[in-house]
């Protein structure tokens, strides 16, 4: 765990991302299609980042993302995939099929042991045994060991400390507080795990009103906050809006005609050599974001938003 002093951590999005340095272990906030800290992954891809190893749960489009545009020397996620809408994701099962990465097993359960032991102090701590599986011969940080006291057999995992933390809340203070909507995900194990965490956010307001959502993470944890509407996007931010399911349907496409058709077409177009507020104008117009932020006016509402 890090701990952050300062009375300001408010930054522009690019300083954000230079608090990741090459190597880095990055463990990524947010899950399957809610709340990616995406923009911020976008930035990263811009300023060049490299050999990058992934951690977390089950994730989509960001590990994808990531991996397509070669940051990435290790992923350990327990899925990478848009669930039933869109099934596996195309960029990370190319890559991984070529060997472009290493894949070291794990599920939820062990990372949350894992970020646990972390957030503890201690160099691991004991779950019930894994077996019938080949979880423990695809890890390193997996032993089989007996309990002292009674002598069952049980599954060692070893402490996971990321380096960074990268996180996308729904509102931060200027100190660094932030208040996460539910569900939390992993998010606060991954900031006390961390050496370091980054945030951006939809909105920064005064701590008085971030108190009174409640602080989901403390100032001392944040090493960086930035402020940055839609930053999840094109994954979800509730209650301000819901996952762009047109804008991800573009980018399966896309990645499913393979490499050099994602990297001219999507990368070129929306990420590479453009800024945020670039990429939300080359996604859709004012009335596509109304769309997306009025989900919640109604039944026919957010049926408009997933039937695109």
């Amino acid at each position: 765990m890090g701990v952050c002093s300062g009375r300001d951590k408010v930054v522009s999005l690019r300083e954000a991302a230079q608090v990741i340095r090459d190597g880095d272990t990055i463990a990524v906030g947010g899950a399957l299609s809610a709340r990616q800290p995406l923009a911020l992954i976008r930035e990263m891809i811009r300023q060049g980042r490299k050999d990058l190893a992934s951690v977390g749960g089950a994730h989509g489009v960001d590990v994808d993302l990531l991996v397509a545009a070669g940051l990435l020397k290790s992923v350990q996620h327990s899925y990478v995939g848009f669930e039933n809408d869109f099934g596996l994701a195309p960029n990370y099962r190319r890559v991984c099929q070529e060997g472009g990465v290493e894949i070291l097993e794990t599920d939820c359960n062990v990372i949350l042991q894992r970020l646990r032991a972390a957030s503890f102090g201690v160099p691991f701590l004991p779950m019930p045994r894994i077996a019938g599986i080949d979880l423990l011969e695809g890890n390193p940080a997996f032993r089989v060991v007996a309990c002292p006291f009674t002598g069952e057999t049980l599954t060692a995992v070893r402490a996971l400390r990321p380096d960074v933390a990268l996180i996308h809340g729904l509102k931060g203070d200027r100190a660094g507080n932030v208040h996460l909507p539910h569900p939390h995900f992993m998010d606060g194990l991954l900031a006390t795990a961390a050496a370091r965490t980054v945030v951006t956010v939809e909105e920064i307001v005064a701590e008085e009103e971030v108190r009174r959502l409640g602080v989901s993470i403390p100032h001392y944890l944040v090493t960086a906050l930035a402020e940055r509407p839609f930053g999840a996007h094109p994954t979800s931010c509730y209650p301000a809006y819901a996952y762009d399911r047109r804008h991800l349907a573009e980018y399966v496409r896309l990645a499913k005609a393979g490499k050099e058709t994602f990297q001219r077409d999507y990368l070129d177009a929306y990420v590479n050599s453009v800024t945020e507020e670039d990429y939300l104008r080359r996604v859709g117009d004012g009335e596509h974001f109304a769309r997306l932020t009025g989900w919640k006016d109604g039944v026919a509402a957010w049926q408009e938003v997933f039937a695109e």
